[in-house]
This record gives C-alpha cells, structure tokens and sequence, in this order.
C-alpha cells in the first residue's frame, strides 16, 4: 500500500494540505469563509464536533461567538484568568452574586475574587444552564455504556481532563462548569426540568473582561433525557474587541455587577493592565 514506506506515508499526509474536514480548527483563522458581520480579523474560528472539545487562551477584550449549528450541540464552558489559573470561574458565585440563575445577554460570569471573567455581549438562544454542570465518567458508563475520551460517548469532565493538562492543568482544577445551549429550569417544587435546546442557528456572545484560558466541551447536557448520546457541531468564533469600560450600560447594568467591574478594574490597574 502507499503508505507502507516513510516516502509513502509522507506524500499521503502531504496530498491532504487545503482539504477540510467538517469539525476542524482554520488556521489562519482570518482564512473561514465567513465572519460575522462587523467583527474585527478572527484569531479563532473552528468548528467543534460533538463530543469533542476545544480550548484557547484569549486576550482581554476578545469577543467569543458559540454558534449550534444544528440544534443539539452543548459547550461547556470552563474559565480561568490565564497567568493565575487559581482564579477560575465559579458558577455559584456567578449565580449567587447576580441573585439570578439564569444565564442570558447583560450577565457576567465572576470568579471567587469577586471579578469579572466574562460578560455575555449577546443571546439569541436563551437555553442555558448554571445548575447541573457536565457529565462524567460514571454517568455516561451507565447511560450510554462508555464514557471515555475515545468513546463514542465521551464524558464532559473526561475531556475537560485533557483540555486542562495541554493548559498546565490537572483535574483537581476543573470546577462546576456552565452549559451553553441546552436549557434547565427550576420547578415550584425544586426539581429541574430539562428545556432542551432553542433550535438551530442559535448563538451566545461572551466578551473577556481579563485575558483567559477558555476550556470548551461540545457533549450531551447531563440531563438531557434521550437515550442515544445526542451531540452536535459546535461553531467557536473569536475576535478582537474592547473590554467593558466604566460608562458602558453593561458597567452601570446592576449595583452586583457595578462592584464586580470596579474590583477587576482595581485588580488589573495594580498591575499595569488597564
């Protein structure tokens, strides 16, 4: 065969430059066929498949665009700040200090310090999740018969797993994560009801209010009551923006998020960022 020899297998592997493959990374990321409208150069464009996962550090300022492409796609998200990965997002904080568990355009998503990571720019999807973090080894083992990374049925946290260890991470730092585009609500008697997702095309905007390490796994919410492993692709567009500036409607949104953008001003001011 062709590729039985080392010359064999270099040309085959040559052969495949320009081809693309569904779910891939375009690298430049200036090279994908279509930007979104008023955005600045992209410096990441990819298309994630389901059950698989993604991951990027960005520059304060960076817009990031999560589009489902075909309605049953689900990013979970994992954030830290990208020189000190011990401040992280904290979904319990995020909900708690926002009094509102319900994610959607004008929240922020804070970390322990009481900063601001991210701030959700734009939601046309409104089919978010803060409660019930990703899914697990465990879990997926029992629903779906397997749950490792090279599984059909990869679990969330398993290939949280590996996006943390090509960061410097290990898995004593992956906290609850949130999850995009899969919805959970809370009923009158406290139980959660899966609302699933709001369709194809749906997309969310985060904007980074400090340069960060973005983790991203593209799986099954852990709720999601199907009983085939259901994951979609997911679009992951990035470019260069403005941070959230004292003034912005954003800033002066609520009393909670007013103090949550002065601590992150203060912090970044002390060391010459901002």
């Amino acid at each position: 065969m062709a590729t039985a020899t080392t010359h064999g297998a270099r040309d085959h592997a040559r052969a495949q430059q320009g081809t693309r493959a569904e779910a891939m990374p375009v690298v430049p990321a200036d090279d994908w066929p279509a930007p979104p409208p008023g955005a600045g150069p992209l410096v990441w464009a990819e298309t994630v498949a389901g059950g698989n996962y993604t991951h990027k550090v960005l520059a304060r300022g960076t817009e990031l665009r999560l589009t489902d492409l075909t309605g049953d796609a689900c990013a979970h998200l994992l954030l830290y700040v990208a020189d000190r990965p011990w401040e992280r997002l904290n979904v319990a904080d995020t909900v708690k200090v926002q009094w509102n568990a319900y994610l959607g355009e004008g929240r922020l998503l804070l970390s322990d310090q009481g900063r601001v990571l991210a701030s959700v720019v734009t939601d046309t999807s409104g089919r978010h999740d803060a409660l019930c973090g990703t899914s697990t080894l465990l879990r997926n083992t029992e629903r779906y018969g397997d749950g490792t990374p090279q599984s059909a049925s990869p679990a969330g946290r398993e290939l949280f797993k590996l996006a943390a260890a090509k960061n410097g991470l290990g898995p004593r730092d992956l906290p609850p994560s949130l999850s995009f585009f899969q919805g959970v609500e809370i009923r009158e008697d406290g139980s959660p009801a899966f609302t699933g997702s709001a369709g194809p095309g749906a997309s969310v905007t985060l904007r980074a209010e400090q340069d960060l390490t973005v983790l991203i796994a593209n799986v099954p919410h852990p709720a999601d009551p199907r009983p085939h492993y259901t994951s979609t692709p997911l679009e992951v567009l990035a470019w260069h923006a403005r941070a959230t500036a004292a003034g912005d409607p954003l800033w002066e949104a609520t009393p909670e998020g007013r103090r949550a953008f002065l601590n992150t001003a203060e912090f970044l001011a002390t060391r010459g960022l901002a």
